[in-house]
Order: structure tokens, then sequence, then C-alpha cells
């Protein structure tokens, strides 16, 4: 039995010919990442579980039309994903946040987990005012812990100017904090 991990590029080869085995360990391998990078990113299960439908059915559609990547098919998929997001607050109104009933733990402080929460919320929101490359920058880099490196390739950027896009967001998002507090 041949215990052989095919590489990403060997997996890219067998999925351009619609290899079944080779399409669900692509899926299988990156989807958990797709999922937590765009539940960060929307805040919402059942869109982000829509966001990680549609990356690997517009992954399919590449393939199809013999556009999809040739390496690195971890920065394709989340290069779709990225943009799939930016379309969706894009084509959908800012929704009010829904209160829920939640039943928290005997030992916690509501005072606490209500200043942690609205914490967050501030940040999502300071996060979403920053441009799409800006955004994509700090959730890969922050939040996925992505090397400069793979960012680059994923944007298809100097490294450069992804250090510069990291550098200008958290200027922006230290700005936009500092100020929300003095309001």
């Amino acid at each position: 039995m041949d215990n052989h991990v095919p590489s990403d590029t060997d997996l890219l080869d067998l999925a351009r010919q619609f290899d079944q085995q080779a399409l669900a360990q692509i899926y299988d391998t990156y989807s958990p990442g797709l999922y937590r990078y765009s539940m960060r990113r929307l805040s919402d299960q059942d869109v982000a579980e829509d966001c990680v439908a549609e990356t690997f059915s517009r992954f399919l559609q590449a393939l199809k039309a013999r556009r999809g990547p040739e390496s690195f098919l971890q920065a394709f998929l989340y290069r779709i994903a990225h943009n799939w997001i930016v379309d969706h607050y894009r084509r959908a109104p800012q929704q009010p946040q829904e209160l829920t009933e939640e039943h928290p733990d005997e030992n916690s402080d509501p005072v606490k987990d209500a200043g942690h929460h609205m914490q967050q919320e501030r940040l999502r929101k300071a996060i979403r005012e920053l441009t799409p490359d800006q955004q994509q920058v700090i959730s890969l880099k922050y939040l996925e812990g992505w090397e400069n490196e793979d960012i680059a390739r994923s944007l298809m950027k100097p490294v450069g100017a992804v250090k510069s896009l990291q550098h200008r967001a958290l200027a922006s998002l230290e700005k936009m904090l500092d100020r929300e507090e003095i309001l």
C-alpha cells in the first residue's frame, strides 16, 4: 500500500483531471481553514458555510475552464474566499446584531463578558473599514497565522507590499479605535 502524501502540485495535476480522491483531499485539507477564515470575517455560520461552498464551486469552475492555479493552491483558494466575502459585504446591507439569550456559566462575570464582546465588535467594525487588501493581510497574518511570503502569494504582491499594507492597516486600526474611545 502506498502511503505517499501527494504535494499540492500533484493534487492540482490530479484535480485538473477531476480525480475524485484528489478533489476530496483538497476539500478535506483546506475547508476547515477556509471556514475559520470566513467565520472571522463574516461572524455568521450559515454565510461562512456558503462562502466555503462557493469557494470550492469557483475552484471547480476555474479547473473546468483550465484557469486554475499552477501552484500555491492554498493562496488561490483563500483569494477566492476573500473576493466572495468582499462581494458579500458589497451586496448585503449592514444588518443589526441580534441579541441572543445566552446562558453563561456560573463563574463568568457578565460585565467583563459584555466588555469583551463589545471590544471584539469594535475591532470587527474597524477591520471592515480597512481596504479589502488590508483586511485580508490582517486576517491572514493575525487570525490565520500566515507568514508574509504566503500572504504575498495569495495577494499576488511582493512581500514588501504586504509589509506596507500590514503597517498601514495597523496604523489605521489604531487611529479608528483611539478615535472611538474619545467619542
